[in-house]
């Protein structure tokens, strides 16, 4: 997907279809993708998710067992469509709803969670592409925090900083704390930010959602239910601006859903 400016000053969004050639990455969700440039080329690096069990071993009692995806690294060609699956020794697990940021030629994986385990690793994957003439060479190297955080949402206030807010420690424990990354060439520096004043119906809600605003700012929002017994199908949402000088949070709106009878449960997502 691309923005191109047209002649009346109006930018349009394209969106254009690849076909991949070579180790293709199976259907997943709660991965990630970013761009990296090495050397004046450009390629996507995709890892992590979660996906279905494959159709041949499925069973009627686990029909819909999910199963978190191969720990490989896809290196993938944006030009020629051509994707490598990379094994690194490194990478021991796959995981899912990580947080992944890139600076230039690295890319940065931070938390997530694997199924197997039911853990949120702290420790972070920081995976170096180069891209020379010949064969791409892709390094990692694991870095050692205190972020063991799921689902959380990255908003960049520069190119060489952003913050992570939201998310979840554990199935039913959200995390409140919100955390500040500064990037450079060799170092990578986390530390903890001003804690909003959370509305009492946040601290209570056993689930949360949102997005990133850009700048700093973050859209949350909470199901109806964890506030107004009388409201089931309504959610509530918040806007977090971390940003400025200050941090500054606001109720933004509320609208309410037809009900859905079948809708699925919420998961760690």
């Amino acid at each position: 997907m691309s923005i191109v400016p047209s002649a009346n000053k109006k930018s349009v969004l394209c969106c254009s279809e690849k076909d991949l050639v070579g180790d293709l990455p199976g259907a997943r969700y709660g991965h990630s993708i970013n761009v990296v440039r090495s050397r004046g080329k450009t390629a996507a690096v995709l890892f992590g998710g979660r996906s279905f069990i494959p159709l041949n071993q499925r069973t009627t009692e686990k029909w819909n067992t999910v199963t978190d995806c191969q720990p490989l690294v896809y290196l993938i060609d944006l030009q020629f469509g051509c994707s490598t699956a990379y094994t690194i020794k490194e990478v021991q697990d796959g995981r899912c709803f990580h947080v992944s940021v890139s600076r230039n030629d690295t890319v940065y994986i931070i938390g997530g969670h694997t199924l197997e385990s039911n853990i949120r690793p702290p420790n972070i994957y920081k995976i170096k592409v180069d891209l020379p003439l010949g064969s791409p060479n892709i390094t990692c190297t694991v870095l050692q925090s205190h972020l063991s955080v799921s689902s959380a949402i990255v908003t960049h206030t520069s190119p060489d900083e952003f913050l992570i807010v939201g998310g979840y420690e554990s199935d039913s424990q959200k995390r409140m704390i919100c955390n500040k990354v500064s990037l450079s060439n060799d170092t990578f520096n986390i530390q903890e930010v001003e804690t909003p004043d959370w509305t009492g119906d946040i601290k209570h809600s056993k689930t949360w959602f949102g997005a990133d605003m850009g700048h700093g700012a973050v859209l949350f929002g909470i199901p109806g239910d964890n506030k107004n017994q009388n409201s089931d199908s309504s959610f509530f949402f918040y806007v977090l601006n971390l940003g400025g000088e200050d941090v500054l949070m606001q109720s933004c709106s509320q609208g309410s859903l037809e009900e859905q009878e079948d809708s699925m449960p919420l998961e760690d997502s």
